[in-house]
Formats: structure tokens, C-alpha cells, sequence
């Protein structure tokens, strides 16, 4: 097969229980591109997985001086190979691509529910689909969509300020049963804004509710 980002041959090593099972494991990314993606460090935010640091990021502080503790796991630094990743995947609409980064999804906790931040109506009828559902599909992993999203300006146009100063755009979809231990998933945590917009409105809807997050990038 070919790389997904770079279309160079990928050499796979078959094994004789993948040819007697007439399956292939297949790799989606040549050595060269899979080494351009960097994994978080051992050395990062306790609470937000932000690399760089081993204590308390100051994202993380100003949510907690807010009354917001953030639970937060990440898996990959959100590097520019990782912005034109996502570049190509969301914003240029390559549902291909999904298959890069599905396998990451696996490590989201068990035990709890995890629920997939939204997109507005709009943006689902412009791209095609939600990023995060695709990748949470891709694995076949279940997931509770019990969230969803009015119209507002895209992220990637907002600068940091505007992201924290924005309005909580999410609302509890109707009828359905809020699980008593949830896990909200996203692809990229940014400032924060997001997540705890969805985690301000499920503990409103439940506020027993366990609420912690996911997300591919920091």
C-alpha cells in the first residue's frame, strides 16, 4: 500500500496467520512521515498533558482559579506536521486520512462513556463529517453523541483570546441518559475552552457526573 500523506510504497511484513486469514496488517504511513509526528514527553502538565513542563501549566491554573479541574490525556505534541495533518483532514476534507491516527483512539479510559464533541449542522454539511467520529468509527469504538453545537465561528480563525472569551455554543441533546462516568473526546486541545464548555454543560444536565477528556494532540 501507499503512505497516506506522501503516497510512497509502504513495504508491509506479512505473517501466515494474516495470510491464512486472508487479512493483511497494514501500516497507513511510511518511516519517513510517521517520524515527523512527535508523542508527548514524559515532561508535561499533570493535569492537561501540555508538553514542556512537569508542573501545573498556566492554562490549567486559570481554569482551576475558575473553579474548572481539568483531567485531561493526550497523546501527540500539536507540532506543524500535525497542523498540516489536520490541514488536509478537516479542513481540505480527506475522510482517507482518518485512518492515520484512528489506532490512538484505543487508548481512551475504561469504564467511562466517551462522547465526541460535536460540530455545528453547518460545518457537518460543509466537510462531510465530524473528525472525531471518524476516528472513533474507523476503530469501531461505541461512543454517545450526546452533545451538540450551534453555530459559531470556526476555531481556527480565533485567535487565543477570542477562543477563552467565546461563549459556550454546546447544548444536551434531548432525551437521552447522561452516564454517570463520561469521557468527552476531541482531536486537538487548544486552550481548553472547548472542553470545558462540553463538561459546563453535562454537569448542569448531571452534576454527579464523572467528566474527564481525550484528545489526539496538546
Amino acid at each position: 500500500m501507499n503512505c497516506l500523506l506522501c503516497n510512497r510504497d509502504v513495504p508491509q511484513n506479512l505473517q501466515f496467520h494474516d495470510l491464512f486469514l486472508l487479512r493483511q496488517t497494514q501500516s497507513s504511513l511510511c518511516a519517513r512521515c510517521r517520524a515527523q509526528f512527535e508523542k508527548i514527553p514524559n515532561a508535561h502538565c499533570p493535569r492537561c498533558y501540555k508538553p514542556g513542563t512537569s508542573s501545573l501549566c498556566n492554562d490549567c491554573k486559570r481554569w482551576e482559579s475558575q473553579g474548572v479541574p481539568i483531567q485531561h490525556t493526550a497523546v501527540f505534541s500539536y507540532t506543524p506536521a500535525m497542523h498540516d495533518y489536520f490541514s488536509h483532514y478537516k479542513f481540505i476534507g480527506d475522510f482517507r486520512l482518518r485512518g492515520v491516527f484512528a489506532p490512538y483512539f484505543k487508548q481512551l479510559p475504561k469504564g467511562y462513556t466517551p462522547v465526541p464533541i460535536p460540530v455545528s449542522q453547518k460545518r457537518l454539511q460543509e466537510r462531510g463529517f465530524n473528525q472525531v467520529t471518524a476516528f472513533l468509527d474507523a476503530e469501531k469504538i461505541p461512543y454517545t453523541e450526546l452533545l451538540q453545537k450551534s453555530e459559531t465561528l470556526k476555531q481556527s480563525s480565533l485567535s487565543r483570546t477570542e477562543r477563552l472569551a467565546t461563549k459556550n455554543p454546546f447544548f444536551v441533546a434531548p432525551n437521552l441518559q447522561i452516564p454517570s462516568k463520561i469521557c468527552l473526546v476531541d482531536d486537538i486541545y487548544t486552550t481548553g475552552a472547548t472542553l470545558v464548555h462540553a463538561r459546563e454543560t453535562l454537569k448542569k444536565a448531571s452534576p454527579k457526573t464523572d467528566i474527564i477528556s481525550f484528545s489526539l494532540c496538546r
